[in-house]
């Protein structure tokens, strides 16, 4: 059987299995779109909000940042998974004591304030089409790869299904969904990891095998890949190359960014009670664990054997000939994500450092006149791992399905966050309260039908790189969600002015200092300053921004509250209600 067959065959059986489950747990009112009925048991909603936060970038592009930085890149998973941490402690369980279906719904509640909930379905819509353009392109550029289409095509395809069983099952046909794609991802991620580690150091166990010995070496796997990279010119893999100041603001703004992104946190409104909230919290960072301390282990021995399969005799012998290059390359190459010239024209591949100046007399006494691997996409990495590998095709098949879980999954949640934002947040509780629950239930249809024609067109014209966009969302949930949530549950007096002027200083600042460097909007060319250390601010970069967003929303908050009155005694009850640690509850109705 063909690779393409095998591909298919996964591809297509999992967008069954994905549908099928849509259909049996099809929404039927506006309890079941928004929330499951508030009937998830903790562990699957643990492993659905997984499979909504690991997303294209997770299973496709972490283990590529790891493997091309090392130790620097190690920011992605700290944040990332120390996100959940504060999820679970500080947020989860208060906001499903609450009651309420969204994010904007508890902010404007909490805060008594139209204008606050006008103020968040903003930043929501921007944190959530900026994110989920990446994972629609990511789908495109899966499929442009393992079904043999361009990526216009996988893009249209990734979105009709994403229409098929988002817009049909709504938050309880999502969840059940995303079950069953965080079981395909994590097969599809965890076996090639086992393969390779195995290949590699004997171990079959890839957290382990990243600590083990190289077989063929005799080394420890960590200090034979510093060994071969240093040779090449490179900077060691494991040590700290970058500003201190800038891993910690960014790893802050990614823990912070995760507990504030609405499409996460909307999960935890689906179980039935508040102690399940911080269980399905729990739960929800062993299964993203599963993936994450394996992605180390991916990164490190792809970054290896790429090297291994350009040296095969070590890297003071001759590279390998252009012409005897392994399927893999060739396959990739057709994709445009890897390309090679021969600058030196010997039919060779010389891949190093070429602006490293201590290896440049190395590489001139070799003959070498520049490093010939001119393009490697990050992201081909853990996609391109199973044939690097020469791992069997089933294999490969299962990484196609897994790769798209991922997408398909995340942009699955992000697109039922601006359906319930448009539909609730706008309609029902703003412009049209009387609206009957059919009504309503179809308003959310049709506008998350509208968001995926959005997504899809954005897709289709990205603004800017996916790093760029993601980037922008966390920065803006770190900015402007995160504190709001805090200040509504942890501080009794803050109200409703505060809270609106901390998140415009929080959201408008970040977006400034973003667009000043990466160009406004991400339009090439329109940014005001270079994208260089010499010209940030304090020498923080536009990534790590979000962290100094969200003091300034802190600081400006409680410099508005101590000009003006403190929230009305109701709400102070009411947030003291909401942090009472017995019953489901619901916050107590609010007129505005």
């Amino acid at each position: 059987m063909d690779q393409f067959t095998i591909n298919l065959i996964f591809v297509v059986g999992s967008f069954l299995l994905y549908i099928g489950i849509a259909i049996w747990a099809r929404a039927g009112t506006t309890a079941e779109f928004y929330a499951a009925n508030r009937g998830v048991h903790p562990v699957l909603n643990g492993m659905a909000t997984a499979a909504d936060w690991m997303s294209a970038a997770s299973f496709i592009s972490m283990a590529g940042l790891i493997a091309f930085v090392g130790y620097g890149n190690s920011t992605y998973l700290m944040g990332w998974t120390g996100g959940y941490v504060l999820l679970a402690l500080l947020l989860a369980p208060y906001l499903r004591k609450f009651g309420r279906f969204t994010v904007p719904d508890f902010i404007g509640d909490r805060f008594y304030s139209r204008t606050a909930r006008m103020v968040a379905v903003a930043a929501l819509l921007v944190i959530s089409i900026t994110y989920v353009i990446g994972q629609m392109t990511g789908a495109g550029v899966a499929f442009s790869r393992f079904l043999e289409v361009d990526a216009t095509t996988g893009l249209l395809i990734a979105s009709a299904v994403v229409f098929v069983y988002a817009v049909l099952g709504g938050m309880k046909g999502i969840t059940y969904t995303q079950v069953a794609q965080y079981v395909v991802l994590i097969i599809a991620y965890t076996i090639p990891a086992i393969f390779i580690s195995m290949q590699l150091t004997g171990n079959p166990v890839p957290q382990l095998g990243l600590f083990s010995t190289h077989t063929e070496s005799g080394l420890p796997l960590l200090a034979k890949l510093d060994q071969v990279l240093v040779e090449l010119g490179f900077q060691d893999y494991t040590g700290h190359h970058g500003s201190t100041l800038n891993m910690v603001l960014f790893t802050l703004s990614l823990m912070i960014g995760t507990a504030g992104l609405p499409h996460v946190i909307i999960r935890f409104f689906t179980v039935p009670k508040v102690s399940d909230a911080r269980r399905s919290a729990g739960w929800a960072l062993v299964f993203i664990a599963l993936l994450y301390t394996v992605a180390p282990a991916v990164g490190s021995m792809a970054r290896l054997n790429i090297i291994n399969t350009i040296y095969p005799a070590g890297t003071a012998a001759a590279p390998i000939e252009y012409e005897a290059r392994p399927d893999w390359m060739r396959n990739w190459e057709q994709t445009g994500l890897l390309a090679f010239e021969d600058l030196n024209g010997d039919g060779r591949i010389q891949y190093y450092n070429g602006a490293d100046e201590e290896f440049a007399a190395t590489a001139e006494a070799r003959g070498w006149e520049g490093n010939e691997m001119v393009t490697f996409n990050q992201d081909i990495l853990v996609l391109a791992n199973p044939e690097i590998a020469q791992l069997p095709g089933w294999v490969l098949g299962l990484i196609a399905a897994g790769g798209l879980a991922a997408a398909l999954s995340t942009a699955a949640g992000l697109l039922l966050a601006i359906s319930s934002a448009v539909s609730h947040d706008l309609i029902k509780s703003t412009f049209k309260p009387d609206i009957s629950e059919k009504g309503e239930l179809l308003a959310a249809r049709v506008s998350m039908a509208a968001a995926i024609v959005l997504a899809t067109y954005l897709g289709l014209n990205p603004p800017g790189f996916a790093a760029q966009t993601v980037a922008l969302a966390f920065g803006l949930a770190a900015s402007s969600l995160f504190p709001a949530i805090m200040m509504g549950i942890f501080s009794k007096k803050m109200n409703a002015t505060g809270a609106i002027v901390g998140m415009l200083v929080g959201l408008v600042a970040t977006c400034v200092y973003i667009f000043t460097y990466l160009g406004w909007f991400f339009i090439p060319e329109t940014n005001m300053l270079e994208n260089v250390e010499e010209n940030w601010l304090f020498g923080i970069s536009p990534l790590s921004f979000g962290a100094v967003g969200a003091v300034l929303n802190f600081a400006a908050a409680y410099l508005v509250l101590s000009m003006t009155k403190p929230a009305p005694e109701r709400i102070q009850e009411l947030v003291e209600g909401i942090r009472v640690p017995r019953g489901a509850g619901s916050a107590v109705h609010i007129a505005h």
